[in-house]
């Protein structure tokens, strides 16, 4: 029986039976993984760590036998964030990050750089003032490291290099050009500083985007569209982004 040890970041912890809690990981050596902590809950104190969502460990665990579970013997805290903890609008972004991770990774698919785009962004969530501006940039990134991103390289139906006008269509995943606009009815008109946007966070690295400059017309459009896009293919929205929308209307 093979023994593992990996950084892992919780993407969701919930109660099993009355002593043990199962947890979803995403890890940097094995992707996502569910591992069961046993008697956790009865025995806090059998763990370095309380694994809260969105807290950053090093972990132990094996694979049990005839099992999708892996057992988790250590689990040893590295970073709880607690200023994202104490913040609700942080905390909100944090979640999204944790349930969208979830819903579109699949099990043990190793992805190290969605690992440190998670890491870095939760780093970033701890200590930034411009915590709306993280969300719109790990949407992006997130969706280009998986290969589920929307298509704004050219024309999705007849790939063209786009120069001038374009539209987006939710239901074939990218832009249209003026050529191919018949070809869904329903797509929208979107700003080129929308696209311009879109392209360089998905071209440079997460430091670098913290520099962009995003004017709140252009700001909108993006989490118009990249939201419609998530609950469009992945047919649900999201729970964690139902809770920031109400969140902002309260707010507005």
């Amino acid at each position: 029986m093979s023994i593992h040890k990996t950084e892992a970041i919780v993407l969701r912890r919930r109660d099993f039976r009355e002593t043990s809690i199962i947890v979803d990981f995403y890890t940097r050596d094995f992707g996502k993984i569910n591992g069961i902590l046993k008697g956790i809950r009865l025995e806090p104190d059998k763990f370095a760590s309380t694994v809260e969502a969105s807290s950053y460990n090093d972990i132990i665990f094996y694979k049990k036998s005839q099992s999708s579970l892996f057992l988790v013997s250590a689990c040893d805290l590295k970073d709880k964030f607690f200023n994202i903890r104490n913040n609700i609008s942080k905390a909100g972004i944090s979640a999204f990050m944790m349930e969208l991770i979830s819903a579109v990774m699949q099990p043990e698919d190793k992805n190290e750089d969605i690992f440190n785009l998670a890491l870095n962004a939760l780093k970033e969530l701890e200590t930034t003032g411009n915590p709306d501006k993280i969300a719109t940039i790990f949407k992006i990134k997130m969706l280009s490291l998986s290969g589920f991103k929307p298509h704004f390289d050219s024309c999705v139906y007849c790939s063209s290099r786009i120069m001038g006008q374009s539209k987006f269509s939710l239901s074939m995943g990218g832009l249209l050009c003026p050529s191919c606009f018949f070809k869904d009815s329903s797509a929208r008109s979107i700003f080129r500083g929308t696209i311009a946007s879109i392209l360089h966070i998905e071209r440079n690295d997460f430091k670098t985007n913290l520099n962009l400059g995003l004017n709140p017309q252009i700001k909108r459009e993006l989490d118009a569209i990249l939201n419609a896009f998530l609950n469009f293919h992945l047919e649900r929205e999201l729970k964690s982004q139902r809770v920031m929308n109400k969140l902002a209307m309260a707010l507005q």
